[in-house]
């Protein structure tokens, strides 16, 4: 498929036909099975920055985390999977994308600490002492800012974000971006074209 699922993906209900596919990921040295859906990202592995960042970072030991932007879920599916003592929640503007991570949540018997959401629903009070994202990029610029703007200050004190961003779509501008935030950031990994940032809240 061209690039068209990419045109619908932040619709809240996009007009691409939806057919579930499965992805094989691994993950922190785990494999696990996941379902995707045309017009939600993966077409049948985990794409390229993703798996940098599962290659390039260890889990979280533990505590609350957000997956921004969390797509089918895999990123924090894997988190939850491979850490125990996390509780994890994902966010996508995708419906279909949160259907999608519950649904692989109960598959993976994680849907006790894994659930989905769109922002709305999100708790607002809610904080993260970790957030994990590949964020969407492709928003534009503008649009990343007011993202990370929104959700980067729901960090607990001393609390992280890590990010991977391809280094041709400004990764070192935004990681400058994010100190001049008051989110220092520093980069934890550089492979394939992708860096693998990590910002802290003071």
């Amino acid at each position: 498929m061209s690039g068209s699922g990419d045109d619908h993906y932040f619709s809240a209900d996009p007009a691409v036909p939806f057919r579930r596919e499965p992805v094989e990921a691994e993950v922190w040295g785990r494999r696990l099975s996941l379902v995707s859906g045309s017009g939600v990202f993966a077409r049948g592995r985990v794409d390229i920055g993703t798996a940098v960042l599962f290659r390039e970072t260890d889990p979280p030991a533990g505590g609350r985390v957000l997956d921004l932007g969390c797509g089918y879920g895999v990123i924090g599916l894997a988190v939850a999977a491979c850490s125990p003592a996390t509780t994890v929640t994902g966010v996508d503007v995708n419906e279909r994308a949160v259907l999608l991570a519950n649904e692989n949540a109960a598959a993976l018997g994680v849907a006790d600490r894994y659930r989905a959401a769109t922002p709305e629903a999100v708790d607002r009070s809610a904080s993260y002492d970790e957030i994990w994202s590949n964020p969407p990029i492709r928003i534009g610029k503008d649009a990343l800012h007011d993202l990370l703007l929104t959700w980067l200050p729901r960090l607990a004190p001393g609390g992280r974000a890590v990010m991977v961003v391809g280094k041709n779509l400004g990764a070192d501008s935004l990681q400058r971006w994010l100190g001049d935030q008051g989110f220092p950031t520093t980069r934890l990994a550089s492979a394939k074209g992708f860096r693998v940032l990590e910002s802290r809240r003071g």
